[in-house]
């Protein structure tokens, strides 16, 4: 269903070349919203945007020195603005404490919070404009221990933090900001995070056993989430952090 020129609203989507960004990106697409996704992988930025001439791509480390501010020159150039910001990007390096090494560590820290931290704030004029919404991409499993995940877990537990802090800071400017909070979802981070055919296996299996519904979720069953809180119908919520992960939050 299309949407007319006052509903239509331009997305941004970082990590939007594979997984739970891709498909939001789609979602958004499919209702006719302006998106621009970005990412470290063109091909896979390309392939994302095939056939969907409403979304447009970046890519780019978000990391680097500058990118908060190249993000959005490009939202503005390409969709004239932003608002929506879904900060989604994230990596996973799985290490005990006793193997931690800090380069990997700093990178995590860099791409799970620092890069959402810096992207909002450049983003913040325009999403303050539009009475904007932000989207943040945590995971349910940062409520919880999660052996060998200690970095990623903590970044992730910090973006649930700036959610909340955000969202009381932002209100008084008519900006919303949300988090959809995924349990185990099929995508290929895992193997991204290094882990091999029986690796990723053995996870599957230990994630089941941890959602009472008993299955891994699927990127597209995050992004409907991700575009509902984004929508003006929800105008009354902010400060939330919605898990979405079969109940694995819940679980004693």
């Amino acid at each position: 269903m299309g949407q007319s020129g006052e509903d239509r609203r331009s997305v941004v989507i970082t990590g939007g070349g594979t997984g739970i960004g891709r498909a939001a990106a789609h979602a958004f697409a499919d209702e006719d919203h302006d998106v621009l996704i970005v990412g470290r992988d063109e091909t896979a930025l390309k392939e994302a945007a095939h056939d969907r001439p409403v979304i447009r791509y970046l890519a780019l480390d978000i990391t680097a020195p500058g990118a908060p501010e190249e993000i959005v020159r490009t939202a503005v150039a390409e969709l004239g603005g932003v608002d929506v910001l879904v900060n989604n990007a994230a990596v996973v390096k799985r290490q005990p404490l006793e193997d931690v090494d800090r380069t990997i560590a700093e990178e995590q820290i860099a791409t799970n919070l620092l890069a959402p931290l810096l992207l909002t704030q450049a983003a913040l004029p325009h999403l303050r404009a539009a009475g904007g919404v932000v989207v943040n991409v945590s995971a349910s499993a940062a409520v919880r221990g999660w052996a060998g995940s200690s970095v990623y877990g903590a970044t992730k537990a910090g973006l649930d933090f700036l959610t909340r802090t955000w969202a009381v800071e932002q209100a008084p400017h008519g900006v919303r900001v949300v988090s959809v909070s995924p349990g185990p979802v099929e995508t290929g981070i895992a193997r991204a995070s290094g882990l091999d055919d029986e690796q990723i296996a053995r996870l599957r299996a230990a994630q089941k056993a941890g959602v009472p519904m008993g299955r891994i979720g699927q990127p597209e069953e995050v992004a409907w989430w991700i575009v509902t809180m984004a929508r003006p119908e929800g105008a009354f919520a902010t400060g939330v952090v919605l898990p979405v992960d079969g109940g694995a939050a819940t679980k004693l």
